[in-house]
């Protein structure tokens, strides 16, 4: 016990002292992590085996992943299909060869320099994706496009190590060589990729390996589609707040067991569960429950790789090995840079897609291991190699730092912008500024009530503050800027929001937030305002109802309806409307479409039956009055 809190007070103080100091410095958290990893390891021997260390740390990336895939929906996922298998695609293959005919060329047999091929084609998913969230790189085209190819070299793993076993060379010497990263690395990335000690196919022909392998995806999905709903339910009931935390971690850390049970990556079952709850309305409860554990297990992953690196293997060939590394890197970034003009990435984009790929990657250190015990790599080789993978690893931040430099110099691209600190609370949060919200806005200010207006449109915001009206750039949609504006003691909640899908996410998670709030939205067409409705808007308006309603007003007073009939028309109509509209919500199915929802037909045309009796009824008795 006493050995376990020293290395976990270690950890902890070299990561509050390296990283504030590295973050300060401008060179991101990843590189303060890493060296501090190297200050506790080799520097000051506080840490001999990070073996043990290194099976919590991975879940940091399983985590990162899982939260990734919350932020995609399976329609961007399809929308990505191009990056994915054409940019994606080409980039592994062709490093892979590119590496290969090199280590050819030095000498080693066609399989060895095959998996060496398949080592350097990936690319280091934990840092490159920490780094871009951080710098807010992700929604730009050169993020977007990164994110599609590690997602793609993650996806690669799977066959690359259905391939390896067919790769042995049974005459390959078996050299031992010291090297703590190898030892530390390999034993516990081979627990992770194949699940030794319980597996669900070990044994089984490759159809029933392919069977259960199917069933454990297809039982992430619907479990996600189904059976996340009822699960949150329940534990709601509890009205405990430590047990969506304790939710939110079974459902990562039981699929990451499921997929290393089936001897697949633990990280893209978690990130197919995230795409699969995307459109879930407790996808925000599941990101705030899971970003403190996945930034500290994160953190963790990147000192044990700092800690792990061999300096005495390096510093008896320093030249030689650090050469490779960077020889590496250089390759890549060449092979980036071609297929990145290929694509149209310009600027910008095109530098931080070829910068921030050039590493090789965590998914490296499971390819070693597995192709050293499959001898098609002696021991030496894997030595130098797993040094080479974590070389490329602790100099992927100074690339991103050359990023910032010539980034500063190009004009082209989108410059990501922080969001503002909230620091005002009102009665009313309005979320989205945009026309609609503008109106709402000025209406509640001018009779002496505080409103809180937040919006991810930063011209919107900065022409507002020129006409005198405060607001806020940010995503209305985050938890902590809602938190920030007062969600919690507010008592109305306007979204006016552009963007239909974004107004029901937030309707759902505030009215489960807060079950007491007055809900106004703010919606495109009926099919929405049923979505809001059953979403738990209070009050919805469709944005071209009232503007239309009073348009036909005027229609009606031109065809020889008197002011007050037209008027009283109007108002009919609206009231009737409000009306049918709850009664219809009732009825409609979002997985049927209306056109095919008999019942919905059926109530649909009687309640038009009733408008027009009514409307009909309500001018005879006004030309009677008249009379």
């Amino acid at each position: 016990m006493g050995e376990f809190l020293f290395l976990a007070s270690v950890l902890l103080l070299a990561a509050v002292i390296a990283v504030p100091i590295a973050s300060r410095l401008g060179m991101g958290s990843v590189l303060g992590y890493l060296l501090a990893g190297v200050a506790i390891g080799p520097g000051l021997g506080l840490v001999a085996d990070t073996a043990d260390l290194q099976h919590f740390a991975e879940f940091g990336v399983v985590m990162m992943l899982f939260l990734i895939g919350l932020e995609l929906e399976p329609r961007a996922l399809w929308d990505m299909r191009h990056r994915l298998i054409g940019l994606g695609g080409l980039q592994v293959i062709v490093t892979m060869l590119a590496v290969m005919t090199g280590a050819i060329y030095l000498g080693f047999v066609w399989q060895t320099a095959l998996a060496i091929g398949m080592v350097f084609a990936l690319s280091s998913t934990a840092i490159v994706l920490q780094t871009l969230s951080e710098k807010g790189l992700m929604r730009t085209s050169g993020g977007r496009s990164t994110f599609s190819v590690l997602l793609t070299q993650d996806i690669a793993v799977i066959p690359m190590l259905i391939i390896l076993p067919l790769l042995a060379v049974p005459s390959i010497p078996t050299l031992t060589e010291n090297g703590s990263i190898s030892r530390s690395v390999l034993e516990n990335s081979d627990d992770v990729a194949h699940g030794h000690g319980m597996s669900l196919v070990e044994g089984l022909p490759g159809w029933g390996v392919t069977l259960v392998t199917l069933g454990a995806v297809a039982l992430i999905i619907l479990g996600g589609i189904y059976g996340a709903r009822p699960l949150f339910r329940y534990i709601h009931g509890a009205n405990l707040r430590e047990m969506y935390t304790a939710l939110a971690l079974l459902i990562v850390i039981g699929i990451a067991f499921l997929m290393t049970a089936v001897g697949l990556s633990p990280a893209l079952g978690t990130f197919l569960a995230g795409v699969v709850l995307a459109n879930s309305e407790f996808r925000h409860e599941l990101e705030s429950d899971i970003e403190p554990f996945k930034g500290l297990l994160l953190g963790l992953f990147f000192i044990t790789v700092g800690a792990g690196i061999d300096f005495a293997l390096l510093f008896s060939e320093p030249v030689t090995l650090l050469g490779l590394a960077l020889g590496i890197m250089l390759l890549k970034f060449v092979i980036l840079y071609i297929l990145g003009r290929a694509f149209k990435l310009k600027g910008r984009d095109q530098w931080l897609f070829t910068l921030g790929l050039a590493q090789a990657g965590e998914f490296g250190f499971v390819l070693i291991s597995f192709s050293l015990q499959q001898s098609i790599l002696p021991v030496a080789l894997g030595d130098r190699l797993l040094l080479i993978v974590a070389l490329s690893m602790l100099i992927t931040p100074l690339a991103f730092i050359l990023y910032e430099v010539l980034s500063r110099r190009l004009k082209d691209g989108t410059e990501q912008i922080a969001h503002d600190e909230i620091d005002e609370q009102g009665a009313v949060i309005i979320a989205g500024i945009g026309r609609f919200g503008q109106i709402v806005n000025r209406l509640v200010q001018s009779v002496g009530a505080k409103t809180v207006v937040i919006d991810n449109n930063l011209q919107t915001i900065q022409l507002m503050r020129r006409f005198g009206y405060q607001g806020f750039f940010g995503d209305p949609l985050r938890p902590d800027l809602l938190h920030a504006a007062g969600i919690d003691t507010a008592r109305v909640l306007m979204v006016a929001l552009d963007d239909p899908v974004a107004a029901e996410r937030l309707v759902t998670y505030a009215r489960r937030l807060r079950p007491d709030i007055h809900i106004v939205a703010r919606s495109r067409d009926r099919t929405h305002t049923y979505r809001l409705y059953q979403a738990g808007a209070n009050d919805i308006v469709r944005e071209l109802f009232d503007s239309s309603l009073r348009a036909g007003r005027y229609v009606l007073e031109n065809i020889g309806l008197s002011e007050y009939e037209a008027n009283e028309a109007e108002k009919l109509f609206y009231q009737h409307d409000r009306y049918t509209v709850r009664e219809l919500a009732e009825l409609w199915d979002p997985d049927i479409p209306s056109a095919q929802n008999d019942r919905y037909i059926a109530r649909a045309r009687e309640l038009e039956k009733e408008l027009e009796a009514s409307l009909l009824s309500a001018l005879e008795n006004s030309n009677n009055d008249a009379a």
